[in-house]
């Protein structure tokens, strides 16, 4: 195994700080203001633990919806196949 690590200059890391800012609801609605990385990696880490617990709520809507119907009827089939894609 070799111990030499792979090194990231200051550059690079400033570009993937800017393309994450980039992706952020939050940071996108700070405009051009640039938020510290650590700011900005907790931004990111709540944001991504709200994706997670919406996911979750609309996985149990949906489950529900599947519950209520036929699983044999055109729409349960529809969204079937909406899930497969």
């Amino acid at each position: 195994m070799s111990s030499r690590r792979s090194r990231v200059s200051e550059e690079e890391i400033n570009e993937l700080i800017s393309k994450l800012q980039s992706l952020l609801p939050e940071a996108r609605r700070r405009g051009g203001g640039r938020a510290s990385a650590a700011k900005l990696l907790k931004e990111t880490c709540n944001y991504i633990r709200s994706l997670n617990r919406e996911v979750d709520d609309l996985s149990g809507r949906l489950s529900a919806l599947m519950a209520t119907m036929d699983n044999n009827s055109a729409e349960a089939e529809i969204i079937r196949s909406l899930l497969r894609s």
